[in-house]
C-alpha cells in the first residue's frame, strides 16, 4: 500500500444547520480538524457585508446583532426545498427570502439574489481551507453527510454546494450511518447488533434503525439501514422559537410577531439559543436584554420552563421513533444500543425521554456535536485506504482511573481486566465547604496525571457545604461489552449524581498501548515513590487541620506536656509536607510515613477528649 502521506486524504464534513465540522481519519482513528486556539465547531452562518466582503462562522455570528438582514443562518433548511414550504422559517429569520427559479427559495440581500447552495458553499469552502491548514496540504476530496430523511432534491443541492466549494464529493452519506461508523469502529461487534441512532440537530431530526454485522477482515462493521423516520423541519431551531414565544409573552410583545423588526428577531433568537444551552448545565437562566424598538426584557427561564415548553417538541421525535420501530418490525427491547447524535441531545430532558422510550441508557461517549463528522472521516479513510486498524476490546488495554488531590491517579480498573467490568471506590473532599467536585477520568499505567491520557472531565455539583472529608462520594466505573465506559459519581448524603461516557479505545493503536506499558516499567520506581508521597501529603494535611482545630477547642483541657508533644509532632510532620511541596524526589517516604503514624497514634487521647466535649455540648442544648 502507498504510504498515507502520498495520498490526498478524503476529509469528512458534517454540514450542519447550526454548526459544521471537518474531520480526517488516519492510523490513530478519526479526529476533528481545528487550528490551535479555535473552536472545532464552525457556526453555519455567513455575513454578506455592505462593502461586498464576506465573513463565515464565528465572525459572522458576532455580526448578527448589528447587521441581522445581511447575516444568513440555517441555510441547510432551505436546500432543495420549495418556497411555499418555508413559511414558518421565513417568519423566524431576519433576512429576506423570495421565490426563485422553479419555486425554490432565494435569499435577497441589497437586491442581490443568493441561492441557499451558494451560502452552504461558502461554509464548505471555509471548512476545506481549515482542513488544508491543519493537514499542511491542499485537500479537495470529501465525504459530506446529510440527514437520512433528505430527499433526492436536498441531496443533490448538498452535492452542488460541495462542487461550488471546489470539492470532489466522493460520497453523500446519511448522518446516522456516519454516527454508526464512528461508534462501530471501536465497537467492532463480535456478532450482529441492532442500533438505534437518535439524531436531533439544529434543524432536522432523524431516527434510524441500523444493523451492524461484523467483518473480521475489515476495520469496521457492515452497516445496513433497517428503517428510518424523522422530520426535516424539526430541530433545535424550533425549540429556540418556542423559547422566543415564551420570552415574548413575559415581555408583552405582539405574539404574532408581525410587528417585530429584524434586530428584535435576531436579539430574541440569540438569547433563546443561549438560554437553551445554559439550561443543560444550570437550573435557571437570567434574561437581561435590550430589545431594539421595544426596550428592556428582564425575566428568568427555569429548566422546568424549558422542559415544559419542549415537551411536545420531544414527543414529536418519539412519534417518529415509534414509526421507525414499526417499519423495522422491532420492539424497543430488541435494540442493543442507542446512539445520541446532534447538539440538541445534550438537553437532559431529551436524554431522559430517549432512555425511557428504549428502556436503556443511550450512548453519548462520543461528543454528539462531533460524532457525525468523525464518522464521515471514517468513511473517507475507507475510501482512500488510510483508515485505522483499531483495538479489539476483549480486555481493557490500559488501566482506567481518576485524578486525586496532588495530581496522583487512583486506578479503578486495571489493564487486561476482561470486559464487561465494574469497580466502585469511595472518595471525599479536601476543602471545607466544597460544593463542587471536578472528576477527571484518566487512562494509562503511570502513577501521575501528567503521564496519563486524559479521557474526560465532568463536575459533581450542588453538594451541601460540609467539612473536608465528610462528603461520601461514590465513584463507579462501568465498562460494557461494547467497550463503552460509563463513570458515575454520587454523593451519598445529598443524593446528587453526575456521569459521563467515554470510549477508552478511541484513538489508540496497539503500538501506543505497548509504548505506554513500557514507560510504566521504566519509570515504576520513581512513579510509585511520587504517588506515595502525594498520598502522604494529602492525608497529613487533613490530619494537621483536624488536630489544629481540636487543639483550639480543647487544648486547655490537656496536660501541658502532652499538648507540647502534639505541637512538636505537628511541626515535624509539617516540615515533611513543606519538603514534599518543594521536591518530592528528596523526601524519604518511609520516614514521612513513620512520622505521620506516630502523630496519629498519639492523637487518641485528644480525640477522646474532643468527642466527650462534643457530646457534652449536644446534651447541654
Amino acid at each position: 500500500m502507498t504510504e498515507g502521506h502520498d495520498i490526498e486524504p478524503v476529509i469528512g464534513i458534517d454540514l450542519g444547520t447550526t454548526n459544521s465540522l471537518v474531520a480526517t481519519c488516519d492510523a490513530q482513528g478519526p479526529r476533528v480538524l481545528c487550528p490551535p486556539g479555535e473552536d472545532p465547531l464552525v457556526p453555519s452562518i455567513v455575513h454578506y457585508k455592505e462593502d461586498g466582503d464576506i465573513s463565515i462562522g464565528a465572525a459572522a455570528s458576532a455580526a448578527a446583532a448589528d447587521d441581522p438582514r445581511r447575516v444568513v443562518h440555517s441555510a441547510k433548511r432551505l436546500l432543495g426545498r420549495r418556497y411555499d414550504e418555508l413559511e414558518e422559517h421565513r417568519d423566524s429569520v431576519a433576512y429576506s427570502m423570495k421565490p426563485g427559479p422553479r419555486d425554490h427559495p432565494v435569499i435577497e440581500i441589497d437586491g442581490t439574489m443568493i441561492l441557499p447552495e451558494s451560502v452552504s458553499a461558502r461554509i464548505l469552502q471555509s471548512l476545506r481551507e481549515r482542513a488544508s491548514e491543519c493537514l499542511g496540504r491542499p485537500v479537495s476530496r470529501a465525504v459530506i453527510t446529510v440527514p437520512a430523511y433528505f430527499d433526492d432534491a436536498q441531496r443533490q443541492a448538498t452535492r452542488q454546494a460541495g462542487m461550488k466549494a471546489g470539492l470532489d464529493v466522493l460520497r453523500i452519506i446519511n448522518e446516522p450511518t456516519a454516527a454508526a461508523l464512528a461508534y462501530g469502529l471501536s465497537l467492532k461487534p463480535r456478532e450482529p447488533m441492532t442500533v438505534a441512532v437518535y439524531d436531533l440537530g439544529g434543524g432536522t431530526f432523524d431516527i434510524s434503525i441500523l444493523k451492524l454485522t461484523p467483518q473480521p477482515e475489515a476495520d469496521g462493521p457492515l452497516v445496513k439501514v433497517l428503517s428510518t423516520a424523522g422530520d426535516t423541519t424539526l430541530g433545535g431551531d424550533d425549540l429556540d422559537q418556542l423559547l422566543v414565544g415564551f420570552m415574548a409573552e413575559k415581555a408583552g410583545l405582539d405574539p404574532d410577531r408581525s410587528g417585530w423588526g429584524a434586530a428584535m428577531r435576531q436579539a430574541l433568537r440569540s438569547t433563546a439559543e443561549a438560554a437553551k444551552i445554559a439550561l443543560g448545565q444550570v437550573d435557571q437562566f437570567q434574561v437581561s436584554l435590550e430589545v431594539p424598538g421595544h426596550g428592556p426584557i428582564e425575566c428568568v427561564i427555569r429548566r422546568d420552563d424549558l422542559e415544559s415548553i419542549g415537551r411536545p417538541w420531544i414527543q414529536a421525535t418519539l412519534t417518529s421513533c415509534t414509526r421507525a420501530m414499526k417499519d423495522a418490525g422491532l420492539e424497543p427491547d430488541r435494540i442493543d444500543a442507542v446512539l445520541l447524535v446532534g447538539g440538541s441531545t445534550k438537553m437532559p430532558a431529551v436524554r431522559q425521554a430517549v432512555a425511557d422510550f428504549f428502556g436503556q441508557e443511550p450512548y453519548s461517549a462520543l461528543d454528539p456535536d462531533k460524532v457525525v463528522a468523525l464518522g464521515a472521516a471514517v468513511q473517507g479513510g475507507m475510501l482512500d485506504g488510510t483508515g485505522p486498524g483499531m483495538l479489539l476490546m476483549d480486555v481493557i488495554p490500559l488501566s482506567l482511573g481518576i485524578e486525586t488531590i496532588g495530581g496522583a491517579v487512583a486506578k479503578m480498573l486495571t489493564r487486561n481486566s476482561s470486559i464487561p467490568a465494574r469497580s466502585t471506590e469511595m472518595f471525599s473532599t479536601s476543602v471545607d465547604g466544597q460544593v463542587n467536585v471536578a472528576i477527571h477520568v484518566l487512562q494509562g499505567e503511570r502513577e501521575l496525571v501528567a503521564d496519563c491520557r486524559s479521557l474526560a472531565r465532568f463536575d459533581l455539583g450542588g453538594l451541601p457545604p460540609m467539612p473536608a472529608g465528610i462528603p461520601q462520594i461514590e465513584v463507579e466505573f462501568l465498562i460494557d461489552a461494547n467497550g463503552i465506559l460509563q463513570v458515575n459519581a454520587t454523593e451519598r448524603r445529598s443524593g446528587r449524581r453526575s456521569s459521563v461516557q467515554v470510549m477508552p479505545s478511541y484513538g489508540l493503536t496497539a503500538e501506543e498501548v505497548q509504548r505506554m506499558e513500557d514507560e510504566s516499567f521504566t519509570h515504576a520506581r520513581e512513579d510509585m515513590h511520587a504517588h506515595r508521597v502525594i498520598d502522604l501529603v494529602a492525608n497529613s494535611r487533613l490530619e494537621l487541620k483536624w488536630i489544629g482545630d481540636a487543639l483550639a477547642r480543647v487544648g486547655d483541657q490537656l496536660e501541658p506536656g502532652y499538648r507540647e508533644e502534639l505541637q512538636q509532632q505537628m511541626g515535624e510532620l509539617s516540615r515533611f509536607v513543606e519538603a514534599a511541596d518543594r521536591d518530592q524526589s528528596t523526601v524519604d517516604a518511609d520516614e514521612f510515613d513513620r512520622c505521620r503514624r506516630r502523630m496519629e497514634e498519639n492523637c487518641v487521647r485528644l480525640q477522646e477528649i474532643s468527642i466527650r466535649q462534643s457530646l457534652a455540648g449536644e446534651s447541654g442544648t
